[in-house]
């Protein structure tokens, strides 16, 4: 018997008056001080607690050691709770090796300890140990290990372990076994899973089992799978529907999708509905938005003045139509604005745009600012777009440079990244300056070729 929460609600009773059990404790019971110590703790008598908790565990009560690691950890010192979790875990409690691995982590940073105590608490049975374990070997590049023990987590249940799994092994190309773990995942209830799974269909060219797996995402709410629901909609040109899937992912602040659910609400007649979304949006940052909703003000209310505000907002930004639509409203040509200029998007197919989300997803998938998925596909799609024209695959670089006089060097760095992203596996994840730094040469090389 451990440790009474404090807010966990009635506590259990004792068979024994806390008089009998003191009576009991002070003639050397060390089962009845451990009893009393929890009793102390269930009506917020710390130090009570404490005491009769200290006095069986140094008669080897290893519950007892193990409450004391939890109350240092809850009302003292930090090097105290790592004492008794110690104590208590190289007496084999694997709760308190938990409890020990996360202290050492979270407050102290010692991954190396944290790491031993988790493999120890992992490889005597503790399920929920094997996937910080894995974490931890993933941090350190040693992926093998890493790979096995989040098979481990999977197998006990762990289904976030399974969605690791899966991008583990979409980043080393192997898209079998990615699509194992996502199915696995998928089937188990985890949304993430089914996303990234529609997203693979989707890159594979199975539109429909790719929205199959959406509509299963979506159904627990997940942002992206209600995006791409909307996109498929909007093709369909089911625009009440599209609106609705947009409008769920908009909701969950995805200023791309606000900015389509203004769109659609144009189409279906509703300015009202588009102009709370743009608004919405573009107080997000969204230019494109600032500047549509700058339109839709001076023509459907007559609102120069907030128009006149939005087109501001937006040329600040560098949105080049918006200070053209400002230097009409003031009467004059537009001021030159230092911000980067607009850049035409470039559409690419729905399989780009997949494997570009998955990149971004595979790349920020720890917590970590992920590549932007839209300066991938800008990446892709302008390839696609510039490419077409050529009919002799044979020296696409070659051809490149001679029809752009642009530096090889820079077209062999786009086709490489490009190559990165759609074959996983067969070089490293770009990192976020030589994204940029591509997306900047693909640029250059539509304002040359298109």
């Amino acid at each position: 018997m451990r440790w009474w929460q404090e807010d966990a609600g009635v506590a259990p009773r004792s068979k024994h008056s806390e008089a009998d059990l003191a009576a009991a404790a002070r003639a050397g019971d060390v089962n009845a001080a451990h009893q009393l110590g929890r009793l102390r703790a269930q009506r917020g008598d710390r130090e009570g607690a404490r005491h009769w908790w200290e006095r069986a565990a140094a008669a080897g009560n290893l519950d007892s050691v193990f409450n004391l690691g939890v109350w240092h950890e809850k009302h003292g010192g930090l090097d105290d709770a790592v004492r008794w979790y110690e104590l208590a875990a190289g007496l084999g409690d694997l709760e308190a090796a938990i409890s020990l691995a996360t202290l050492l982590l979270d407050r102290r940073g010692d991954r190396a300890r944290a790491r031993w105590w988790f493999e120890q608490a992992a490889r005597g049975g503790a399920h929920r140990a094997a996937r910080p374990l894995a974490l931890l070997y993933e941090d350190a590049a040693e992926l093998k290990c890493a790979r096995e023990w989040h098979r481990r987590a999977a197998a006990s249940g762990d289904l976030c372990s399974a969605d690791d799994l899966g991008f583990l092994a979409y980043a080393a190309g192997e898209e079998e076994e990615t699509l194992h773990w996502w199915e696995f995942g998928a089937r188990g209830g985890h949304p993430g899973s089914a996303y990234h799974l529609g997203l693979l269909l989707q890159a594979g060219r199975d539109p429909e089992g790719a929205e199959a797996y959406y509509r299963l995402a979506a159904k627990a709410e997940h942002p992206g799978a209600a995006s791409w629901l909307g996109a498929i909609a909007l093709s369909r040109r089911d625009l009440r529907g599209a609106r609705a899937w947009f409008e769920r992912a908009g909701e969950a602040g995805r200023l791309g999708d606000q900015r389509m659910a203004g769109f659609v609400c144009v189409e279906l007649g509703d300015p009202g509905a588009a102009a709370r979304w743009w608004e919405r949006a573009a107080r997000g940052g969204d230019t494109e938005a600032a500047y549509h909703l700058g339109l839709l003000l001076i023509a459907e209310r007559g609102d120069l003045d907030a128009g006149r505000r939005w087109f501001e907002e937006a040329a600040r930004r560098g949105h080049r139509r918006a200070a053209e639509e400002l230097g009409t409203l003031l009467g004059r040509e537009p001021a030159a604005e230092p911000a980067a200029e607009e850049v035409p998007g470039v559409p690419a197919e729905p399989e780009l745009l997949a494997r570009a989300e998955l990149t971004a997803a595979a790349t920020g998938r720890r917590g970590e600012p992920g590549l932007d998925a839209d300066a991938l596909a800008e990446i892709l799609g302008t390839w696609d777009l510039v490419t077409r024209p050529l009919l002799d695959r044979g020296d696409v670089v070659g051809w490149l440079t001679e029809r752009s006089g642009m530096p090889r060097p820079s077209i062999e760095h786009l086709a490489s990244v490009r190559a990165a992203i759609l074959r996983p596996g067969t070089t490293p994840w770009p990192s976020t300056t030589e994204t940029l730094l591509v997306r900047g040469t693909a640029r250059t090389l539509r304002s040359r070729l298109c």
